[in-house]
Order: C-alpha cells, then sequence, then structure tokens
C-alpha cells in the first residue's frame, strides 16, 4: 500500500480547500480503513467550509460524508465488517450507542455524535478511517458512484417522507426539486404516494414530471398555495422541505392539509415565520428531520438496490472540488455531483 493519499482540506474558514498529499492514517482499535472510490458533495460540506455554523470544524480538516469505498484494512476487535466489503462513510460517524436516545434507535441525535467531514475527516480524499458500527453497508449490483449521494441526500429526503406519516395513496409536497427533492420524489412514488412537486424553476419542475410527479406547481405564483390545495384536493398529507429557503418554509405550511405534518430538512438562515393561527387551528404538525438512522439507511439504500430510485449526478475529480463549491453556491448544480476517484 502506498503510505501518501491526496485529500482537499479546509485549512481556513471561507477559502478554497488546498489539495494536499497526506499520509495514510492507520486504523485504531475498533476502527476500519476504507480506500475511496466515490464522494458525493453536499451543501452542507460548503457550510463546513464556510464555518457557517455556531459548532465549527477543528481546522484543518477534510470535508465530505458521502464516502464510498472497500475496506482495506482493519484494527482489532472488528467484526461488523470484513477486508473487502464497499461501505459508505456518512453524515453520521459515531453515536454513543447507550444514551436515551441511542437505546430507541435514535442516534442521530446523541449528544455525543461525530460528524463524517465535519468533526472527523471525511471523503475527499483517497482513505477514510470509519467506524464499522456506523458505516452503510452498500448491497450488491449498486455501484459507489450511483450509492454516494443516496448515503446523506437519499437517506435525509427518505426519512423526511417517513416522518411526515403520509400513507399509501396520500399526497405528499415536495418543496424543492434539487438534490435531494429529485429523490424524494421518486422515493414518494415508490412508497405508494401522489406526489406533487413544488419548486421556482420550471424545468425541475418538468424532471420531476418525467421522474413520476403526478402534480407541479411553481412556487413563484402569487397563489402558489391555493394551486397546491386544487391539485391535492385540500392540501397534502405530508410536506416536505428540502428547499433552503424561509419563503418555501412558510408556503410549506400553507401548503399542509388540515391535520397534516410539515417535515422541514432544508436549513436556511434565519428564523422560521410560523404561521401559528393556521398551525393552531388547522392542528398542523411541524417536525424536523435530521438525515436518517442505520435502519433508515438500510431502507433507503434497499430502494435503489430495487432500482426504484436512482441519483442524477455529475462525476467530476477531487482537484475541482473549488469549482464544484463555488457552482453550489451559486445555485449551479441541477442534482448531485460526485467525486470520482476511480483510476483515469
Amino acid at each position: 500500500m502506498t503510505k501518501k493519499m491526496h485529500a482537499a482540506v479546509v485549512e481556513h474558514f471561507g477559502k478554497p480547500l488546498v489539495l494536499r498529499e497526506l499520509e495514510i492514517p492507520t486504523p485504531g482499535p475498533g476502527e476500519i480503513l476504507v480506500k475511496t472510490e466515490a464522494c458525493g458533495v453536499c451543501h452542507t460540506d460548503l457550510h463546513a467550509a464556510n464555518g457557517d455554523w455556531p459548532l465549527k470544524p477543528g481546522l484543518p480538516f477534510t470535508p465530505g460524508h458521502e464516502g464510498i469505498g472497500i475496506v482495506v484494512a482493519m484494527g482489532s476487535g472488528v467484526v461488523a465488517v470484513k477486508e473487502g466489503d464497499r461501505v459508505g462513510v456518512p453524515w453520521l460517524f459515531s453515536a454513543c450507542g447507550h444514551c436515551e436516545y441511542c437505546l430507541q434507535a435514535w442516534e442521530t441525535v446523541c449528544a455525543s455524535a461525530q460528524f463524517g467531514g465535519y468533526t472527523r475527516n471525511g471523503g475527499f480524499a483517497e482513505y477514510i478511517v470509519a467506524d464499522p458500527a456506523y458505516v452503510a453497508h452498500i448491497p450488491p449490483g449498486l455501484n459507489a458512484q450511483a450509492a454516494a449521494p443516496l448515503i446523506c441526500a437519499g437517506v435525509t429526503s427518505y426519512k423526511g417522507i417517513k416522518e411526515t406519516g403520509a400513507r399509501p395513496g396520500q399526497w405528499l409536497v415536495v418543496s424543492g426539486i434539487g438534490g435531494l427533492g429529485h429523490l424524494a420524489v421518486q422515493y414518494g412514488k415508490a412508497m405508494g404516494l401522489l406526489v406533487c412537486a413544488v419548486d421556482i424553476d420550471d424545468g425541475k419542475l418538468a424532471h420531476a414530471r418525467r421522474l413520476g410527479a403526478d402534480a407541479t406547481v411553481n412556487a413563484t405564483a402569487p397563489d402558489t398555495e391555493a394551486q397546491v390545495h386544487k391539485a391535492t384536493d385540500g392540501g397534502a398529507h405530508g410536506v416536505l422541505i428540502t428547499a433552503p429557503s424561509l419563503a418555501a418554509f412558510k408556503q410549506g405550511v400553507g401548503m399542509t392539509r388540515k391535520l397534516g405534518t410539515c417535515v422541514l430538512v432544508g436549513l436556511p438562515p434565519g428564523e422560521f415565520p410560523v404561521p401559528l393561527f393556521d398551525v393552531v387551528a388547522n392542528c398542523i404538525t411541524i417536525r424536523g428531520s435530521f438525515v436518517g438512522t442505520r435502519h433508515d439507511m438500510a431502507e433507503a439504500l434497499a430502494f435503489a438496490a430495487a432500482d426504484r430510485v436512482k441519483a442524477d449526478i455529475e462525476l467530476q475529480a477531487l482537484a475541482a472540488i473549488n469549482d464544484i463549491f463555488s457552482r453550489l453556491a451559486h445555485g449551479d448544480v441541477p442534482s448531485r455531483v460526485v467525486i470520482d476517484f476511480a483510476p483515469s
């Protein structure tokens, strides 16, 4: 095994990532080493690199929480995986395993959770150290490039739909048909739901129709909420807001049917303007949803392995990461970019 690897490193918040040649890490007890085949690029990576959130990563660090690769080395005591397995190293890098949330299989909100590409070095590197208890197990037949966006965008959108409580035959609104939303449309249809796609871009709405959306509404229309109520015969039973927009959040509540649930997964800056009278009078539930558990991950990947869900991806090299980030910042990434580590 070569002793060096290439990685894209954040050395200063808000500055371009630096391509470095680093020592390949050695897995410690209870850890594994993954040789990266592909890593998706998420908007969260951009937030991490800019230091946008109150809890900032320690500098320097390597972003990336959609890394897929092959286990090539293991520390002592590892039994959950074996060398040669294809795994994903997701946002939820690890959790304590014994707090009240972990014991309820809600490890995503564990106070001691570690996060890939944030508090632990991530997948913008040729090798990743991982916790074998928390890696995603990639089903046979699903290649690394196709799997990469699913271990973040896929599981996040899938879990969000589950959290709406919408049942087969009921209406789901997906607001924002980008990296998460185009997957949410597919998951919604695979789960037996009627899907209404909402976006400000007619091209993305056309894409949603090609993916199976039953109705589409442009969010720039002055009567967007009324159009959604008409299309869904009274409002959606479940609304999933993936768009990082406060306007979308406010619209989402207005699109929700009485007794329905509006789930928030986007993270726009600012305070959420909640229409309290409507929420109370219509008995609407507003719920946050944060990625997904290991069980959710297995289910989300199973849909893809069964060819029910497929991410739209654009392959790029690691050297293009700063250009990718610039495009993300300007909204110029239609779906998901995946960094391809395959030999040229």
